[in-house]
């Protein structure tokens, strides 16, 4: 019998070859020196040395499902016998039905799917749908965002990662406005008698710019910091794009699939977008899956206009198997309600957290999403680390307190001042539990550094 590579390969030798010959994103490469999974199911994953971790981010808040769902196993392992591969100009079964599923659980009137491989990639298909089909060209998009890899996605992020692609790695026309975050306003206001500024501040960037084709917004911004606008932003910045004829696009990749007690973020305001955007989640993140998806008055622009997009692997039928799996896995489980009553628990035992650490600046979260952002000192809200801190290579506080809590069994992932934590959904209160004694514990680091 062949061998696998992981039994081929004692464990140094597979960490060793994956830090020399591949690349760890979203870092400087110097020291990179990876932990060898070898399994995960349910809310674990265990390494080579036979140590089981709680994912209390779900990875990279995608494993919606817990690792290793059987639905979505058996529907790739299907898929792969009955059609493994067509190209995308053919109709096939699972496409029309993933399509009709779409239907019911999208926000009603997006009705025209266009099918990538990755978030990154539904976002590139959104700008170039949204320039192609009104004639203009500017985007906007809001500074702590983050939005793909790719040159339009990493164009319109707003977080630090962008900086090292200026000016030659990413497509010019995309501008920054003022991000929700009522904890610490950009523009120094106060909710609730702020009026909304930082929505009204992009009115006033579409009037004096000219040209703006859309506004792309994270409806619940994710890795930059799990910031939850205020009720009347999204029907706001609603009417402030059609009253400006520009169109809206709601970035869901980690906002969308129950997550946030919703099957869409947007569903929490009643706000419809024009062009929604979409991955993780969608296939549990056990093949990569993204989604753009928009209204049918919109798509009517290419009934006689060439659509100047397209991929060899879109609409791959062995990625939509596994969308309609997780898709009917989250009805069964019953996971919107589940998403809502767990957050809840969630929630309560985080804030239970703040008194007991000064570390803590704010404990903010909406369904199963949640971050906890520390602070030098409370009153000023001075974060221990920035955005340029990442970025030089810095050690930061917030990865020496997930650092303690993986040596104590338990991911959570930080990024440069706070943690996300967004376990998959079928996480129990016992593993809740778990979870955050580990966190309560670890913070005692952030707290020895806080300004006396």
């Amino acid at each position: 019998m062949t061998k696998s590579t992981d039994d081929a390969l004692s464990s140094s030798e597979v960490k060793g070859l994956t830090a020399r010959y591949t690349y760890g994103t979203w870092r400087r490469q110097r020291g990179w020196a990876p932990i060898h999974v070898v399994d995960a199911e349910g809310c674990h994953f265990t390494d080579a040395d036979g140590k089981r971790y709680l994912d209390f981010s779900a990875q990279l808040m995608c494993v919606t499902l817990g690792h290793k769902n059987q639905a979505v196993v058996k529907a790739i392992q299907e898929q792969a016998g009955k059609l493994a591969f067509i190209a995308p100009g053919y109709a096939t079964e699972v496409r029309a039905a993933l399509a009709k599923l779409l239907l019911e659980v999208l926000p009603k009137g997006l009705e025209k799917y266009f099918f990538t491989t990755s978030g990154t990639e539904a976002n590139e298909a959104a700008f170039k749908i949204a320039r192609m089909a009104t004639g203009k060209t500017k985007i906007i998009s809001r500074y702590r965002s983050y939005h793909g890899s790719t040159m339009g996605s990493i164009a319109a992020t707003g977080d630090p990662r962008r900086w090292a692609m200026e000016p030659s790695g990413k497509i010019p026309g995309v501008i920054f406005a003022p991000e929700v975050n009522c904890y610490k306003c950009p523009i120094l206001h106060t909710y609730p008698g702020c009026g909304i500024a930082c929505a009204e501040y992009i009115e006033h960037m579409i009037r004096n710019e000219s040209d703006v084709a859309a506004v792309i917004v994270e409806p619940v911004v994710g890795t930059n910091g799990v910031l939850i606008p205020p009720k009347e932003y999204m029907p706001r910045l609603r009417k402030i794009c059609d009253d400006h004829q520009v169109l809206l696009i709601a970035d869901e990749v980690m906002s969308g699939w129950c997550r946030t007690g919703e099957w869409f973020a947007m569903d929490h305001w009643g706000v419809v977008p024009d062009i929604l955007t979409t991955a993780k989640g969608i296939t549990n993140a056990a093949i990569p899956l993204g989604l753009c998806a928009t209204p049918t008055k919109l798509a009517s622009y290419f009934e006689d206009h060439f659509f100047s997009h397209g991929h060899t692997y879109e609409a791959h039928p062995l990625t939509l198997a596994p969308a309609i799996a997780s898709i009917q896995e989250m009805k069964r489980m019953n996971l919107l309600e589940r998403a809502r009553e767990m957050g809840g628990y969630l929630g309560q035992k985080l804030h239970e957290l703040k008194p007991k650490h000064p570390s803590i600046g704010e404990v903010r979260g909406l369904g199963m999403f949640w971050a906890v952002e520390l602070v030098r000192n409370q009153k000023t809200k001075e974060p221990f680390n920035t955005g340029a801190d990442k970025v030089a290579g810095k050690s930061l506080l917030v990865d020496r307190v997930a650092a303690r809590m993986m040596g104590n069994g338990v991911f959570l992932q930080a990024w440069m001042s706070h943690f996300v934590i967004a376990p998959p959904l079928i996480i129990t209160r016992e593993e809740i539990d778990t979870a955050v004694a580990v966190f309560d514990e670890a913070l005692s680091l952030a707290d020895t550094e806080v300004e006396k």
